[in-house]
């Protein structure tokens, strides 16, 4: 049951006091559980594709895409890359990436941060990289959701709106 909340839950994008201001703290927490789900099966994926010295990625792609949204992937792996920061194992490209994706602070009362339990830590940080690299071209890979062209908007005839002159005289009569 614990795979099919994962996947049916919707990521929620802000943090716990925002959702206790607005009644979502069961949105809230379903995502919340789920990222670290997610980072979970990402730790265990990364251990049971790496051997010889190899990390298979497209396994390890495989199997946590099979359980979670390519979105939640997204935003736990660039919460994992922002909150390492400083170190020096992970690409410049991934961090750069990393920094477009809009994670958002999640403060406790006591001023850590909830994001950090779901940042990927039990793999050598080289090896999450190393995902991350294979993550990203298989986002670049999905298919996206089209968004209308604004030059193909104003390219279109707008739609004849107005009355027609013969017909309020018609009306008229």
């Amino acid at each position: 049951m614990e795979k099919k909340i994962a996947t049916d839950t919707p990521l929620y994008r802000h943090d716990a006091a925002y959702a206790r201001e607005h009644g979502e703290l069961s949105l809230y927490r379903e995502s919340y559980q789920a990222n670290i789900a997610c980072k979970e099966a990402i730790e265990e994926a990364i251990s049971e594709n790496y051997g010889n010295n190899r990390l298979n990625s497209q396994a390890v792609f495989d199997a946590v895409s099979a359980e979670f949204s390519m979105e939640r992937i997204q935003y736990v792996l660039a919460n994992t890359v922002q909150y390492k920061d400083w170190d020096g194992r992970i690409s410049r490209a991934n961090r750069e990436w990393a920094q477009t994706v809009p994670v958002v602070p999640n403060p406790d009362s006591w001023g850590g941060d909830r994001n950090c339990y779901f940042v990927v830590d039990r793999p050598h940080t080289g090896l999450t990289d190393l995902f991350i690299t294979h993550f990203r071209k298989e986002l670049e890979k999905a298919p996206r959701e089209k968004k209308p062209s604004v030059l193909e908007k104003l390219q279109k005839p707008l739609p004849d709106t107005a009355p027609k002159p013969g017909r309020e005289k018609a009306q008229e009569l």
